[in-house]
């Protein structure tokens, strides 16, 4: 059976070749170039092992550099991103073509000079060449030349979004002619507006539309099957941009499983290499603060011992990282009581000690939750740990409540520093507190992080809601 490709598809074959054969002949140029300012009969003088490298590698990028995508259209790409894969590639040619040297126990022979030079202009003009062409492909965009059609699948925030998007980044060369939409509301103006999916097939074959971009929610599984199903014989690209900001998440992520593409719903960014880090950082932090404030802390165990007969510590069960159980330390600050349940502090509570008063008023029976964090069971900065009890009554009041578990609970946290501190008597003054955990855990990273410690440690101790 012949195969159909489409004249564009033809030229940006060719087009790819040329660039392949242009990357090689940057790479050798720059060698034979290199090897005439550093060598005085230039690379016929030297070893012949710099001659064996400019070759090895120039042919090695033909191999190479197609699989970091770098012949891929740069169409609605970062700038910065492709000159980080062009230096990626080049390292990776460069430090096969080194290996292969010392296997061959020539690597001593290597000019250390010209080879760094080599390394050095090569990657700058492959980035250099990149860029001049990524400009001029988007100037020429710009003025609607070798523009892209468009139809979007699906008009709801996310359809809206990405026009909008479109319209700001005209250097990509995209341009939206039609809109599907099942419901009433109006399209931009100058766009067609499709109602149906046999509307949607004609006018992309009547008006020679290239893209099509679905951006359904993630309920709609049958509908992209039938968009899929409709152009199963027409030569468009159909991209599928899911839906995800309709539905309310902590967060996602793309990853590959068991040699699957995936997207990891439910994502905390607190994850991966950046919950290690943040970790270490946690630990490094506790373990200055413990021994800065270790004065303090003595001071304060002293005084707790000496004012009211019991433990100076009082630990609690609480829950931690997607529910597992630790105990929370805390300065003692109420009188040996017996325990029915959980019941909160108020006014002029008969059960704190006059100490433990100014502790809870201060923050400062928080102090030896450090001590878990050293453990690993909290953090720094997270959603504070509440009551077992209270998590009980609380998941079934309120929407999403046990997605502040997804974290590690911190000593302070967003919540803290924003006056949501101390006692929760009602189910509004919770729900305000879990609308501020989960902001903290959705919009993560070290700079909010910093500002809660640096707010905290300047005015987060103190609060007349805390008894």
């Amino acid at each position: 059976m012949a195969t159909i490709t489409s004249p564009a598809a033809e030229r940006r074959t060719a087009l790819d070749y040329l660039y392949r054969i242009g990357d090689g002949v940057w790479v050798a140029t720059c060698g034979i170039l290199l090897g005439a300012l550093y060598f005085p009969d230039g690379l016929r003088g030297a070893s012949p092992v710099h001659g064996f490298l400019t070759l090895l590698c120039a042919v090695g990028t033909l191999l190479v550099f197609p699989a970091f995508g770098l012949y891929d259209s740069w169409r609605g790409r970062s700038q910065a991103v492709l000159a980080l894969r062009v230096l990626a590639a080049w390292s990776l040619v460069y430090v096969a073509g080194l290996v292969a040297a010392f296997l061959m126990h020539q690597i001593g022979l290597v000019s250390r000079l010209w080879s760094l030079g080599w390394f050095a202009s090569v990657a700058w003009v492959l980035v250099l060449t990149r860029v001049i062409a990524f400009r001029m492909l988007a100037s020429v965009r710009e003025l609607g030349i070798n523009a892209k059609r468009v139809v979007i699948i699906g008009y709801g925030p996310l359809g809206h979004e990405l026009f909008q998007r479109v319209l700001l980044a005209r250097d990509t060369g995209y341009r939206v002619v039609g809109i599907y939409h099942e419901g009433q509301g109006p399209v931009p103006g100058g766009v067609a507006a499709l109602h149906t999916l046999e509307d949607v097939c004609a006018f992309v074959r009547a008006q020679g539309v290239r893209e099509i971009w679905l951006t359904l929610p993630m309920a709609a599984c049958r509908d992209l099957y039938d968009v899929v199903r409709h152009f199963r014989n027409d030569l468009v690209d159909i991209r599928w941009v899911p839906d995800i900001m309709s539905v309310e998440l902590l967060g996602h992520r793309f990853s590959e499983f068991l040699g699957l593409p995936v997207i990891d719903l439910n994502s905390p960014p607190v994850s991966g290499i950046t919950g290690t880090l943040k970790s270490g950082f946690d630990r490094v932090f506790a373990a200055a603060a413990l021994l800065g404030l270790s004065p303090l802390l003595l001071l304060i165990a002293l005084l707790v011992k000496l004012t009211s007969p019991g433990p100076v510590l009082f630990c609690q069960t609480r829950l931690g990282m997607d529910g597992r159980p630790f105990e929370v330390y805390k300065f003692r600050t109420m009188r040996l009581h017996a325990d029915h349940g959980v019941t909160q502090a108020v006014p002029g509570d008969a059960r704190v000690t006059r100490i433990g008063r100014m502790l809870r008023r201060t923050s400062l029976d928080e102090l030896p939750q450090f001590f878990n964090v050293l453990r690993g069971d909290m953090s720094v900065v997270g959603p504070r740990p509440h009551a077992i009890e209270h998590n009980e009554l609380y998941k079934e009041l309120i929407d999403r409540y046990m997605l502040r578990h997804r974290v590690k609970p911190g000593i302070t946290g967003w919540a803290q520093i924003n006056g949501l501190r101390g006692q929760t008597d009602t189910v509004e003054k919770m729900r305000r507190r879990i609308e501020f955990d989960i902001y903290y855990i959705q919009h993560w990273s070290f700079r909010l992080d910093l500002l809660i410690i640096l707010r905290t440690a300047l005015h987060g101790w103190t609060g007349s809601e805390v008894f």
